[in-house]
């Protein structure tokens, strides 16, 4: 049973690694003008603000990245290779800087629309085993940027519960720098998460 109460804003004051695993198993829901989507989380990916090139917010406070050091729990996306937006949760105090990348989720609820949006979705396992692709699934925007993810329409749900040996971990995919980070995190078996 899939418990789709929104998380407190408190939940997400964490490290970025420590909210990258809690984050596995709580429900994403985004109502629309165009309908209701709801995903599992199944994939996340922490970006740290100290040690860590791949983090956007490693070289300082950006327009593009300012969001990372506003408060925990608000959605920075962003968009990439002309056609891509990325998910992530803010994570940790205001100013530090941290962020998790949503990668991939199991759809539970709005999967028409979802297919719908993803016209070019090969398979039902295809619709969201991407963080480009679960944002267009989900219809998430830049309008979505700086979203406290707390509240109505857009928002994390506590979800369900992930025993913690079913949490694994691997380097993070599709960066340049820092990829011998283990700081992927997954859950095992999963035929929705991105790599196997």
């Amino acid at each position: 049973m899939i418990d789709y109460e929104p998380l407190p804003e408190k939940y997400f004051d964490k490290d970025a690694l420590t909210l990258a695993q809690a984050l596995l198993g709580r429900v994403l829901v985004h109502h629309s003008p165009e309908g209701t989507t709801a995903g599992i989380i199944v994939e996340t990916e922490a970006y740290l603000s100290k040690n860590d090139p791949a983090c956007h917010a490693s070289r300082g406070k950006t327009k593009r990245n300012a969001v990372m050091f506003g408060p925990p729990g608000r959605a920075y996306i962003y968009f990439i290779y002309g056609m891509y937006y990325c998910f992530n949760v803010v994570a940790n105090a205001q100013e530090i800087g941290e962020a998790v990348l949503i990668r991939a989720l199991e759809p539970v609820e709005g999967q028409e629309l979802m297919r719908k949006r993803r016209k070019k979705s090969r398979s039902f396992l295809d619709l969201t085993n991407g963080p480009g692709k679960l944002c267009m699934a989900m219809g998430i925007d830049l309008q979505l940027n700086g979203f406290p993810l707390f509240k109505f329409p857009f928002y994390l749900g506590k979800g369900i519960d992930i025993e913690l040996d079913m949490i694994k971990s691997s380097g993070r995919i599709g960066i340049n720098q820092a990829q011998d980070k283990p700081w992927r995190f997954f859950l095992q078996g999963n035929q929705f998460v991105s790599r196997r």
